[in-house]
């Protein structure tokens, strides 16, 4: 879970009051290139996120083959230690297909909004401590009432306070968690999120044979890639409007000695490890660690093949860690309580992303955010209008087992 030093951990960038209105692909960049500055992007991506036609949003695809059949997940490039945040989202549908809106920590600690699309109805809500998924109070379903999380524009906050946590639809509190009600007698210990999370959406295929039973009976089945979603546009899709992140104080005994990034100061992993300074976030390359900040890729060799940042021979680990599952779970399978918040996030079936990265994706503007601004998105219909486009196609993804292998001797890694 740890790295061996916990100086190899790259500080993270801290939090920013902001309001993102996700009108165009400007504020994206492929996680094959982010390096750790926040003033260079609001998002880091993988998978294909296109502009929506209408030019008020982004959408999230999720199909069969090509760059997005893992899915499409974007994470804030900056980090919230507490605040309120909120996302303006129509999650996707059909049996095996989860939307979501997460705050994941690079600890494990969670924090859900999912929609699984074979029930339109409700919205889960979940939450983990270090990825434990010992409790059947962790989920809990939320009604929709007269209206569905797919055909309209909804709006789901998350208020996270050091001693209190709810979930709101609408502005609308639906569930109320306070860390008083946490304590674990077995560990002495509050199973209650309190480390740095990045906001993520995301939209990731549950129901594919490759994933654990429990994920796909939770899903609601496996996939149906002919369904009239697929047909008219070629995927699955997810569309999100805004997110609003509203700071808010750290901890009133929080070791503060700067306003520039969190880092951990011991492996317990709990808020009394968290420490606010000046050290940096930016990395040389995506070969760089918390000790060696500067590494960078090899020279060109004389006989002409590069090694350099361009080259794909680094691609399989030019990558940003800890974007490979947005939830806990053992072996894939969901957390108790209304179907739980997560797979296994090192076996590349987590809530939240699917978490291959792509490879070779260039640039950081509409272009280089999976090349949506190239390909356009033409034959985007929404719900059930006539039309037809051929799905998406995109480069080779990487491979999740590379990300679990990265979770696994890294942990609290990378932004």
């Amino acid at each position: 879970m740890y790295s061996n030093q916990l100086d190899s951990c790259v500080p993270e960038p801290v939090c920013q009051s902001k309001t993102y209105s996700l009108k165009s692909l400007d504020g994206i960049m492929p996680n094959t290139k982010f390096l750790g500055d926040s003033s260079k992007a609001d998002w880091v991506s993988s998978g294909t996120p296109l502009q929506a036609p209408t030019k008020d949003s982004v959408i999230l695809t999720l199909s069969e083959e090509g760059q997005s059949s893992s899915g499409t997940l974007l994470a804030s490039t900056t980090y919230v230690w507490y605040g309120k945040i909120t996302a303006q989202m129509k999650s996707s549908r059909g049996a095996g297909v989860v939307s979501a809106f997460i705050l994941l920590s690079n600890n494990k600690d969670e924090i859900d909004f999912e929609f699984v699309g074979a029930d339109l109805s409700a919205a889960q809500s979940n939450f983990y401590f270090q990825g434990i998924t010992d409790s059947d109070d962790n989920g809990q379903n939320i009604s929709m009432g007269d209206s569905d999380t797919f055909s309209e524009y909804h709006s789901y906050e998350i208020d996270w306070q050091p001693d209190q946590l709810t979930w709101s639809i609408d502005g609308n509190v639906k569930r109320t968690l306070k860390k008083s009600d946490t304590f674990n007698k077995t560990d002495n210990q509050y199973h209650y999120p309190q480390t740095p999370s990045r906001v993520q959406l995301s939209l990731w295929p549950a129901g594919i044979s490759k994933n654990a039973k429990g994920t796909i009976e939770w899903a609601g089945g496996l996939i149906d890639w002919n369904s009239q979603d697929v047909k008219n546009n070629g995927y699955y899709y997810s569309v999100f409007k805004e997110v609003d992140i509203q700071c808010y104080n750290p901890p009133s005994k929080a070791n503060k000695t700067g306003d520039t990034s969190y880092i951990y100061n011991d492996r317990t992993g709990v808020e009394s490890s968290i420490a606010i300074t000046d050290k940096s976030t930016v990395l040389k390359s995506l070969l760089g660690t918390g000790t060696d900040m500067d590494k960078d890729y090899p020279k060109a060799k004389a006989s002409g093949t590069s090694t350099g940042s361009n080259s794909t021979a680094t691609s399989d680990v030019a990558t940003i860690p800890g974007l490979t599952g947005a939830g806990p779970g053992t072996d894939g399978t969901r957390g108790g309580g209304g179907g739980g918040g997560g797979g296994d996030a090192d076996s590349n079936s987590g809530s939240g992303s699917s978490g291959s990265g792509s490879t070779g994706t260039e640039g950081s503007s509409t272009t280089g955010a999976a090349g949506a601004g190239s390909t356009g998105i033409g034959g985007f219909t929404q719900g059930d209008q006539d039309g037809t486009s051929d799905a998406m196609k995109g480069e080779q993804l990487m491979a999740g087992s590379m990300f679990a292998a990265l979770m696994t001797f890294v942990g609290m890694l990378l932004l």
